[in-house]
C-alpha cells in the first residue's frame, strides 16, 4: 500500500474519530452546562492548566523519538517505559505538594481538591505501554479509532454520571482517572512488545537528550495555548475563566480538530519518506491546501452562526460568550493553516524550528495578553491569541524558505 493511500485511510479514520468524539463532546457540554455553573468549569480549568504545564515541562518527546527511530524503536521500549513512569511520579508529587499554593494564586480554594484528584492522572498514565505508539508509527489508525473512541466514551460517561451525583467539578477528574486506568490495561492487552523494568542509562540519556527541543517546544506551546487562560483566571476570576474556556471549546473544536487529525497522520507519513525532500514538500502542500480550505469553511460557519451554536450547545445563560466565539473562530483558522508546518519540520528532524516558531508566538502573547484583558475583558484575550499567531506567521514562512533553499542547493 502506497503512502498516499495510507495517509488517506489514516486521515479518514482519524476524521471519523474526531467527528465521533466531538459529537460526544457537544452532547457532554450541553448536559454539563445545565448541571454545573461557569465557576465550576473554571475550577476544573485551573487544575487542568497546572497539569498541562507540568506535563509539558517534563515532556521527554518519547513518542516523537520512537516514530523517528523507525525499525529500531523496540530496542528503546524498556527505557521509554522507565522514563514515562518516573515522569508520572514526578508530576504527581509536584501537584500534591503545590496544590494549596496554586489554589491561592488563582484565588480559588475550591480548586485545591480538584488538583489533588487530578494528580493521579499522570501517575496512572505513566504506566501505559510505550508500544502503543506503533499505531501511529505503522499508520494503523483504524486501531487508533477504536482505542480512542472507547477511552473518550468512557471518560464522558463517567463525567456525566459523576456530575449528576456530585454536582461538582470533581466529576471531570473522575472521568480522566478512569479513562487513564483503562488505557493502561488496553495498552498491555493489545500491544507488543511488553516493556520491562530494566534501566539502561545510555538509552535513557539518549531519549531525554533527543527530547530537549520537544520539551522546549512543549513549554512554549503551553504558554502560547494557555497564556490567555492564566491571565483570565488570574485577573478576572474562575467564573470568567469558565466562560472563556467554554467559548474556546465551541469556537475551535471543529477547526482545531482539522489540524489535529491532519498533523497526527501527516507526521508519521512524512517521516516514512523524509529523505526524499522533493516528494515530502509536494505532499506537504497538498495536505496544507486541503486542510486550509476545510478550516476556512468551518471557521466561516462558526463565525456566522455563533449565537445559534452557543444556544444549542450551552443554552441561554451562556449567550455572553458569542463575541468571544466569533473572534476565536478567526484564531482557529489561522492556527490550522500555519500549524501544518510543525509536522513538516518534525519529519525533517527540525525540532528546533518548531521551538523557534512557537517562541515568537509566546513572546507576542506575553506582551499583549495582560493589557488586552485589562482593557477589553474576555474578548481582549481572544484578540491577544490572534495577535500571537500573526507574529508567528512570518517566522514560519522564513523557516520554510530555509528548507526550500536547502532542497535546491
Amino acid at each position: 500500500m502506497g503512502y498516499s493511500s495510507a495517509a488517506f485511510k489514516g486521515v479518514s479514520w482519524m476524521g471519523f474519530l474526531r467527528i465521533s468524539t466531538r459529537l460526544i463532546t457537544f452532547v457532554r457540554l450541553a448536559i454539563l452546562a445545565r448541571i454545573l455553573i461557569p465557576a465550576q468549569f473554571g475550577v476544573f480549568g485551573v487544575a487542568t492548566l497546572v497539569l498541562s504545564f507540568l506535563e509539558v515541562l517534563t515532556e521527554t518527546g518519547i513518542n516523537v523519538f520512537l516514530i523517528q527511530k523507525r525499525d529500531e524503536a523496540d530496542k528503546y521500549i524498556n527505557s521509554a517505559w522507565i522514563v514515562s513512569i518516573l515522569r508520572g511520579c514526578l508530576i504527581f508529587l509536584i501537584l500534591a505538594i503545590t496544590a494549596p499554593f496554586i489554589a491561592n494564586f488563582f484565588n480559588s480554594p475550591e480548586s485545591q481538591k480538584i488538583i489533588l484528584l487530578i494528580a493521579f492522572v499522570p501517575l496512572i498514565r505513566g504506566f501505559i505501554n510505550p508500544s502503543i505508539i506503533n499505531i501511529q508509527k505503522e499508520i494503523q489508525f483504524q486501531k487508533e479509532f477504536y482505542l480512542r473512541s472507547i477511552l473518550f466514551f468512557t471518560d464522558s460517561l463517567v463525567v456525566v454520571i459523576a456530575a449528576f451525583v456530585t454536582r461538582s467539578a470533581e466529576s471531570f477528574a473522575y472521568g480522566l482517572m478512569v479513562s487513564a486506568a483503562l488505557e493502561v490495561v488496553l495498552s498491555f492487552i493489545y500491544f507488543k512488545p511488553w516493556p520491562k523494568l530494566s534501566f539502561e542509562a545510555v538509552k535513557v540519556k539518549t531519549i531525554i537528550g533527543r527530547g530537549w527541543w520537544i520539551t522546549l517546544t512543549g513549554i512554549f506551546s503551553y504558554i502560547a495555548d494557555n497564556g490567555d487562560n492564566i491571565a483570565v483566571g488570574r485577573i478576572l476570576g474562575t467564573s470568567s475563566l469558565g466562560l472563556y474556556q467554554m467559548a474556546y471549546k465551541i469556537s475551535t473544536l471543529t477547526i482545531s480538530e482539522i489540524a489535529e487529525v491532519v498533523n497526527k497522520v501527516a507526521f508519521p507519513v512524512y517521516s516514512k519518506f523524509s529523505d526524499d525532500k522533493e516528494r515530502l514538500l509536494k505532499a506537504f502542500w497538498k495536505v496544507t491546501w486541503v486542510s486550509s480550505a476545510v478550516a476556512l469553511l468551518a471557521g466561516f460557519l462558526i463565525f456566522i452562526f455563533a449565537e445559534q451554536i452557543v444556544l444549542i450547545v450551552a443554552g441561554k445563560s451562556w449567550l455572553s460568550i458569542v463575541p468571544i466565539v466569533q473572534v476565536l473562530a478567526i484564531f482557529g483558522i489561522l492556527r490550522t493553516v500555519f500549524g501544518n508546518f510543525s509536522s513538516l519540520f518534525l519529519a525533517l528532524k527540525k525540532q528546533d524550528y518548531v521551538a523557534k516558531m512557537t517562541f515568537f508566538r509566546v513572546a507576542a502573547l506575553l506582551i499583549v495578553i495582560v493589557p488586552f484583558v485589562n482593557i477589553f475583558g474576555l474578548v481582549g484575550a481572544a484578540f491577544a491569541m490572534i495577535t500571537s499567531i500573526l507574529v508567528e506567521i512570518p517566522v514560519v514562512l522564513f523557516l520554510y524558505y530555509k528548507i526550500s533553499l536547502s532542497r535546491n542547493s
